[in-house]
């Protein structure tokens, strides 16, 4: 389907377009030409009361926004909003869809709750403004409450210290689905010359941390697959990480693909300290996994997840993807027996995005070379099973995010035992903690102190009183291509150093 946009405020038109896809898919959204649905936006104003009207030519929704006397900035916050409130009420009536994150659009539901609660509201008024003003159903408002409980005390790194991410984009195979910046390993002859650029950004940007009295709370090394690459290769980079960043809390490899773990890679990893590996099944369903491009089966994983155990890791995180194709509730079910059963210490449970772009897309759609995904009813179905057992297996919420393109615009969740949820994962995905990032395409996300930061950059101080208008976090990109960073690591240490200390 085609959709056109008629509005007065294209400067949101981006905006509308996602709440369109709420709704439709990945539907192109256009402001001219044919469209096989038209949809056109009025604004009324009076006594500082916005009336928003959507109309599709034979529906009518409006929504009333109060914006008072508030700062400018405030007001395109709260103008956008009542366009995209307005818009959610025309498309749930037209197409009576219930959505169950209502007509939010963000990938961060908690900072909603979170922006109640530093508000005044108590946690029930939090969740209720969740479910009156955004539609969103109530147990995936009392979701986040329960995710705010496991964060408590947690939340927020000491002001001296930051997260750390380092990237290794190799992999043995690619999965269909796959939108990371990653690729597979060939016959291996990028991986000698990344290693060697990898720790000169490592050794380069500890040092820069380390002058300024900067100090790593949590580490992770994700990729791609890190696994993929030869034991001495993961030890050299390691080595060098733990020297420039000492004394981290936790240190956590994405061991990920069963096919890549090995006695003798566990072992090297046990020696480094290293608290925290995943192993990650996705299914384990051996058809699915030939589906989506896995080189290893079911058994696979639970070969490697028991000898990791019998090696003495005590916190293994496992991944589980819902709603791939061709997989239903009852294949679905089958997984989470095997993981309870198994009884990893953190289970991460993803609902399938699939982007025009990918593999699978082509496969499903195009070549049909694959089964279709179950419906959105099936997909949460999933979602809530996989709730509601790991909750009754002793298994606990500790974060959640969301992202375009997802079955049945549902949500990723973390769970963990009591003890174990991931520090990383928690500031990383609430955006609490500065992550310095490493390798090709990883995005460092560093925090300021907004009025320090506002100041720095010519900012209106008073605007800061405002909560998510993002001044508050500055990003540096490292390049995607693996071969343009192995030769352009001075200039992507220069990022960093430009937007973390940009006094220099």
């Amino acid at each position: 389907m085609n959709v056109r946009i008629e509005t007065k405020a294209p400067e949101f038109l981006n905006d509308f377009g996602d709440v369109v896809r709420l709704f439709y898919g990945d539907a192109p959204v256009r402001e001219s030409g044919e469209a096989d649905l038209v949809l056109v936006h009025t604004v009324e104003n009076t006594d500082n009361v916005q009336t928003d009207i959507w109309s599709d030519g034979e529906h009518t929704a409006s929504a009333e926004t109060v914006i008072g006397n508030v700062h400018p900035l405030e007001v395109k916050r709260l103008r956008k909003r009542g366009g995209k409130r307005a818009l959610y009420l025309l498309l749930k009536e037209r197409t009576g869809l219930v959505l169950p994150w209502g007509g939010l659009t963000g990938i961060r539901p908690t900072r909603l709750y979170y922006e109640g609660l530093e508000e005044g509201l108590s946690e029930a008024e939090s969740m209720s403004r969740l479910t009156d003003l955004f539609d969103v159903a109530p147990d995936r408002a009392d979701l986040l409450r329960e995710i705010a409980d496991m964060q408590r005390g947690i939340l927020h790194p000491e002001k001296d210290e930051f997260d750390l991410y380092i990237g290794i984009p190799f992999c043995t195979t690619r999965c269909s689905y796959c939108s990371f910046a990653s690729g597979e390993i060939g016959n291996g002859k990028l991986v000698t010359p990344y290693v060697t650029a990898l720790i000169r950004e490592i050794e380069l940007t500890g040092k820069m941390m380390s002058e300024r009295g900067l100090r790593v709370r949590a580490a992770y090394i994700g990729g791609g697959t890190p696994t993929a690459i030869p034991c001495d290769d993961l030890r050299s980079i390691i080595d060098a990480a733990q020297t420039a960043f000492p004394n981290a809390k936790e240190w956590t490899v994405e061991a990920g693909r069963p096919d890549t773990i090995t006695e003798e890679k566990l072992k090297m990893l046990l020696s480094r300290n290293i608290t925290r590996i995943s192993v990650n099944p996705q299914t384990f369903c051996d058809v699915t996994l030939k589906h989506i491009g896995r080189a290893h089966n079911g058994e696979d994983t639970v070969r490697a997840y028991e000898l990791a155990r019998s090696l003495g890791f005590d916190d293994i995180n496992m991944d589980l993807i819902a709603a791939l194709p061709g997989e239903d509730t009852e294949i679905f079910n089958r997984t989470l027996d095997k993981v309870i059963e198994l009884s990893p210490d953190s289970v991460t449970v993803h609902t399938l995005a699939i982007k025009r772009s990918s593999r699978l897309h082509e496969q499903m759609h195009v070549l049909k070379t694959v089964p279709e995904q179950v419906t959105r009813v099936g997909a949460d179905e999933m979602i809530n099973t996989a709730r509601r057992r790991l909750t009754e297996a002793g298994w606990h919420p500790y974060y959640l995010y969301r992202q375009k393109y997802m079955a049945g615009n549902l949500e990723n969740v973390g769970y963990a035992k009591p003890g174990k949820a991931c520090l990383y994962n928690i500031g990383n995905m609430e955006e609490t903690a500065s992550v310095l990032a490493l390798g090709a395409g990883a995005i460092t996300k560093w925090l300021f102190d907004r009025e320090k930061h506002a100041a720095a950059k010519g900012v209106d101080v008073d605007a800061l009183r405002f909560a998510n208008l993002q001044l508050r976090i500055e990003r540096a990109p490292n390049v995607r291509n693996i071969e343009q960073y192995i030769d352009r690591i001075d200039e992507m240490v220069a990022r960093k150093r430009a937007v973390i200390f940009p006094e220099d």
